[in-house]
């Protein structure tokens, strides 16, 4: 269960570092660490400390949980996963939240745009 849960949160700090526009270097600064050391987490191939976890969290401004959310064994207030579902819902409604009117309204015609076109085929 370790070794894949190494996985797991390599992904998810791999995830929010992308989608916060951030280099290995940068968290790798931010938490005084290499970037070496920022790819081995990324890859699993190294576990994160319960320090530098929350040192993540800070930077990456998510909460610690953000790293077991999705995570096949985690039951956090007794929630289970649905099998198949890996989507992370609390990312993204964080996310589009923080979004301006403009860029969500886009997204939205986006979407509307792809039902429309499931339904006409």
């Amino acid at each position: 269960m370790e070794e894949n849960f190494n996985i797991h949160l390599g992904k998810k700090l791999r995830m929010r570092r992308l989608s916060l526009g951030l280099t290995q270097t940068k968290v790798a600064q931010a938490i005084n660490v290499t970037f070496q050391q920022i790819q081995k987490y990324e890859k699993g191939t190294n576990g994160v400390s319960s320090s530098r976890l929350m040192q993540l969290s800070s930077f990456l401004k998510v909460p610690i949980t953000y790293f077991f959310e999705d995570f096949r064994d985690f039951n956090a207030n007794n929630q289970t996963k649905v099998e198949g579902d890996d989507l992370n819902y609390s990312f993204l409604s964080k996310t589009f939240s923080s979004l301006s009117r403009s860029q969500k309204e886009k997204i939205l015609q986006v979407l509307k745009n792809t039902v429309a076109y499931e339904k006409t085929g």
